[in-house]
């Protein structure tokens, strides 16, 4: 079966999606930006669930990690937190752990059985990441590796904020995959 993938310009707290990503802080327990708003809209049930992981991790979920709990009053079935790194210059792994957080947050929806995925931009906004370079390691690690998910079969690419939509059209315009449909909207 051939994976789709898509391109949306609008709130991904709106989404009917399987699973919903959440750029997440690491302790769980709510911060600024997107954690903010999906932690206030998903309710009191998502957020004991963000706590009781909070406590059995220790209070810190490593850049890169992934953990999943329910969407809450959101429309999704689920959300999957993960950290995106911080932008330090570029020379403290942050490539990598970003590349982390989407392949982290693949195998968590996969193990949920999730058909469909939302991402935001992930570590764009207050950690900083320089957008262009978040949207080309966020399409390469998803086109490379969706593929081999048994569950998965469409991933969106969700951006709030039109500078990141049009970064992330002209590079998913450039791509040509056999194995996945690329569409925009």
């Amino acid at each position: 079966m051939q994976k789709l993938v898509n391109l949306l310009k609008g709130d991904i707290t709106t989404l009917n999606s399987d699973a919903i990503v959440n750029s997440a802080n690491k302790s769980l327990l709510g911060g600024g930006g997107l954690d903010y708003i999906i932690q206030k809209k998903a309710g009191i049930e998502m957020q004991n669930e963000c706590r009781r992981i909070h406590d059995e991790i220790g209070g810190s979920l490593p850049n890169g990690h992934a953990v999943v709990t329910t969407a809450g009053n959101l429309p999704a079935k689920f959300l999957i937190h993960t950290v995106g790194p911080r932008w330090l210059g570029g020379s403290k792994n942050e490539a990598e752990e970003l590349c982390n957080t989407y392949l982290n947050s693949l195998i968590k929806a996969n193990e949920v059985h999730a058909k469909t995925v939302s991402f935001p931009s992930i570590s764009t906004g207050v950690y900083r990441y320089p957008k262009q370079e978040a949207a080309e390691i966020a399409i390469s690690t998803v086109l490379s590796i969706l593929p081999s998910f048994e569950y998965i079969e469409h991933v969106y690419f969700v951006c709030f904020e039109k500078d990141n939509y049009d970064i992330y059209h002209t590079i998913l315009s450039n791509l040509d995959d056999p194995n996945i449909q690329i569409t925009i909207a």
